[in-house]
C-alpha cells in the first residue's frame, strides 16, 4: 500500500506506519525528506503555468518587433514634426515644444535637488542644536552617558524653521523665553533648567555638592541666589568667581 502524504488527525494514521508520521499545522505529515503537500505542488504548478501564459501572450502581442528599430522610429517621427512646423512656418510652436521639454527636466532636476538640500541643511541645523546642548550641559557636569538622553530632550524643545533654531512648547510652536520673558531661551539656560528637573544627567558632586530643590545640597548648603533670607550678593560673587558651575546649579535651584 502507497503511503499517504498526510492525516487530518492522528487517529487516521495506520498503526503500523505512526512512527512515519509528524505533526505539522494541525496535521500529520509523513517525514520523508523532500516530500511535498500534492496541493502546494498544484499550486506551484498552476502558478507557472499562468505566468508562462502571460509571457506567451506577451510574445504574441509583440512578436517581430525590434525595441530599438521602434526607438528609432519614434525619433524619426519627432524629426519629421519638427520639419513640418518649419515648413509651415511655425516655428515658435517648434521652439516652444522644445523648450517645454527642456523646462520639465529642468524643473524634475530642480526639485531633486531643493529636496536634498533642505534635507541637508535640517541634519545640519540638529547637529548643531546638539552641539549646543552638549558643550553647555558638559560645563555644568553632564554625565557622559547621559549625553544621548540630552540630545533626546533637546531634539523635542529646539527646533528649526527658517534656517533659524528656536526653543518652543511641547505643541512644537509656542515660543520659550529665558527669565527675563523677553529673550529666547538659550541653550545655556534650558541646560540650566534641565540641572534642575533631570538631575540625573549630571554628576551628583559636580560644583563640589548636588544643589537640593530647597534652599541648600549636601550638608544643607545655603543657595545665596534664592530669594529670601538665603540671599548673599557676596556669596554669589565668591561662587562665580571660585566656582561657576555650582554657582549655575544654584541659580537653576533659585
Amino acid at each position: 500500500m502507497a503511503l499517504k502524504f498526510k492525516y487530518k488527525s492522528k487517529d487516521e494514521v495506520p498503526a503500523d506506519h505512526l512512527g512515519l508520521y509528524v505533526e505539522r499545522d494541525g496535521a500529520f505529515v509523513l517525514d520523508a525528506e523532500g516530500a511535498v503537500d500534492k496541493s502546494k505542488v498544484d499550486e506551484f504548478r498552476s502558478n507557472n503555468l499562468a505566468l508562462k501564459k502571460q509571457l506567451d501572450d506577451l510574445a504574441a502581442k509583440y512578436e517581430g518587433i525590434d525595441p530599438d528599430a521602434v526607438k528609432m522610429l519614434l525619433a524619426d517621427k519627432a524629426k519629421l514634426e519638427e520639419q513640418k512646423l518649419i515648413k509651415d512656418g511655425e516655428v515658435e510652436k517648434l521652439v516652444e515644444k522644445r523648450t517645454k521639454g527642456i523646462l520639465g527636466d529642468m524643473e524634475k532636476r530642480l526639485h531633486a535637488a531643493e529636496q536634498s538640500a533642505s534635507s541637508l541643511s535640517a541634519q545640519l541645523l540638529e547637529k548643531e542644536i546638539e552641539r549646543n546642548v552638549v558643550e553647555a550641559a558638559t560645563k555644568l557636569g553632564l554625565r557622559p552617558s547621559a549625553i544621548p538622553d540630552i540630545k533626546a530632550r533637546a531634539r523635542q524643545t529646539f527646533k528649526s524653521s527658517g534656517g533659524a533654531i528656536a526653543a518652543v512648547d511641547a505643541d512644537g510652536k509656542t515660543p520659550l523665553y529665558g527669565r527675563d520673558g523677553v529673550t529666547p531661551l538659550t541653550f545655556d539656560e534650558w541646560v540650566t533648567r534641565q540641572v534642575v528637573e533631570a538631575p540625573h544627567l549630571f554628576e551628583s558632586n559636580a560644583g563640589g555638592g548636588a544643589v537640593g530643590n530647597g534652599s541648600g545640597g549636601v550638608g544643607q548648603r545655603k543657595n545665596p541666589f534664592r530669594k529670601g533670607p538665603d540671599w548673599n550678593l557676596t556669596e554669589q560673587m565668591r561662587l562665580l568667581k571660585t566656582d561657576p558651575r555650582l554657582a549655575e546649579r544654584f541659580k537653576a535651584a533659585a
